[in-house]
């Protein structure tokens, strides 16, 4: 979610299901056993997992979350960032970004960019695709190319669109039925249950003519990109939501959302974007919801190459509290959050992250919780934002990490040329083990790992050795069909 202001999340979105949380809800496909709320310390029936703080764990098994790999086959770690360009629009699109984003991410142990793009500047008139803009995003992508970072392009939108006063589908494409809407400038967030916003998304959804054209959009997208050196994929819209029933209570309006509209909308654009691109994947999301713990009600997406895609957000810390770690916020979201990839047998990649006031006294323990759950169940994810600043910004002005920040660079393997068995860091000891099986003469034989600043010892046994390291870098080269066993030090 884009977020450029002091966000009052908790009132509308955590008040709402802590309430309809409690409440029976229809059971869906991807239903969980009941848990507790998400402003309530986990129960009995659903307890906390055992993992220590900043441990992480990779499972294995016929219950285990896929990996995302990449196109020889290597198992892919993603860690990065949002880079974005809200403020700026038409001739000016992206101009607030520059190559310093790349160099720096990259600088500092990143490889990942979840890149944000705007239908309403790529079709500001229906049917006119802005040759300009897409030169512009080309430029970007090859800023992130040049230092080995990989983008997933993301369609995003806040409050649907210009039409709101936000960014993302254009004005000529968001039908209100006349339906009223006011502004709340102090709680962006709550626009997007005005009346006039809620029928804009159904709109999008049941519309003939703007389905064909949000299709029609991606391949575009697609058609331009898919051989781009730096894109790994597409993310087809940014927290989708929709439209409540009367007497609806928001989780199970967001199930029904997910099954009923969402799903179809998303396998629409699936294969408008396999008509021009057989290759690159294709991330999906939950509506915002499930950031407080509710399942989600997304079905299969028809497609062999679908990543998973929800963002880990906390109600009360967006609106600028602290962590609350016997609240259990963590253990339940990641209850909930791993149902639909196990089910359906999708890797899971975390689009956005990152509280708001990072310099709160529990913030520090939130970040390696946090590390922790991000790495027991996902490919990587991308925290909210990368910008020179205050607020959500990762760094500062001179570049610096912004408080607590700084936990989130740590060792991880990016690429593992074979099957990973385990992958740990331990941050109090400053110490990253891997281990996984080489792959056969016919795979990749270089796995690649990536390192923070600071000075880091790298040595592999078990038929391999290390082949090169510079900084920031390391690689491991390994004999087939060995058994690797991989230690990264500090100091």
């Amino acid at each position: 979610m884009s977020r450029t202001t002091h966000v009052g999340r908790t009132a509308l979105v955590a008040g709402a299901l802590a309430a309809s949380l409690l409440a029976p809800t229809t059971p869906t496909a991807t239903a969980s056993p009941p848990t507790a709320s998400p402003l309530t310390a986990p129960t009995a029936a659903a307890p906390a997992t055992t993992v220590p703080v900043g441990a992480a764990r990779v499972e294995t098994g016929g219950d285990a979350i896929p990996a995302l790999t990449d196109a020889r086959g290597r198992t892919l770690t993603l860690r990065g960032w949002n880079v974005g360009d809200k403020a700026h629009s038409g001739d000016a699109a992206l101009s607030g970004i520059t190559e310093r984003h790349f160099r720096d991410m990259r600088a500092k142990g990143f490889n990942f960019a979840r890149l944000l793009v705007f239908w309403d500047d790529l079709e500001p008139r229906p049917g006119r695709y802005s040759g300009s803009y897409l030169k512009k995003v080309e430029r970007v992508l090859d800023w992130a190319a040049r230092h080995d970072v990989t983008v997933v392009l993301d369609a995003h939108q806040d409050v649907f669109g210009p039409a709101f006063g936000h960014r993302g589908v254009p004005a000529w494409a968001t039908r209100t039925d006349g339906l009223p809407f006011t502004p709340h400038p102090d709680d962006w967030f709550s626009e997007y249950f005005e009346p006039a916003v809620q029928r804009a998304f159904t709109h999008l959804y049941e519309d003939e003519d703007l389905r064909r054209a949000q299709a029609r959009m991606w391949r575009v997208l697609a058609d331009r990109f898919e051989d781009h050196p730096a894109v790994l994929g597409y993310d087809l819209i940014n927290e989708p939501m929709g439209e409540l029933r009367e007497g609806e209570d928001l989780a199970t309006a967001a199930r029904r959302i997910e099954r009923d509209q969402i799903t179809p909308m998303y396998n629409r654009v699936a294969d408008a974007i396999r008509s021009v691109d057989r290759d690159n994947w294709i991330f999906v999301e939950p509506t915002p919801i499930v950031g407080e713990g509710v399942p989600t009600g997304l079905g299969r997406i028809d497609d062999p190459k679908v990543v998973y895609a929800p963002h880990f957000y906390n109600g009360a810390m967006e609106a600028g509290g602290d962590y609350d770690p016997a609240a259990g916020w963590i253990e339940n979201y990641e209850r909930a959050v791993t149902l639909y990839p196990k089910e359906y047998k999708v890797p899971v990649l975390v689009g956005e992250w990152g509280p708001l006031d990072n310099s709160r006294p529990n913030m520090n323990r939130f970040y390696r919780d946090a590390m922790a759950s991000l790495g027991r169940y996902s490919s990587g994810w991308a925290g909210w934002e990368w910008c020179y600043g205050g607020g959500y910004c990762a760094v500062d002005g001179a570049g610096a990490f912004r408080t607590n920040k700084e936990l989130t660079a740590e060792p991880y393997a990016e690429a593992v040329a074979g099957t990973v068995r385990s992958a740990a860091h331990d941050p109090a000891a400053g110490v990253y083990r891997l281990s996984y099986d080489s792959a056969g003469r016919r795979g990749s034989r270089v796995t690649e790992l990536s390192l923070p600043p600071g000075d880091w010892r790298v040595t592999a046994r078990g038929g391999a050795l290390v082949l090169r390291k510079s900084p920031g870098r390391a690689w491991v080269l390994a004999v087939p069909g060995a058994r690797v066993s991989v230690t990264v030090t500090r100091g």
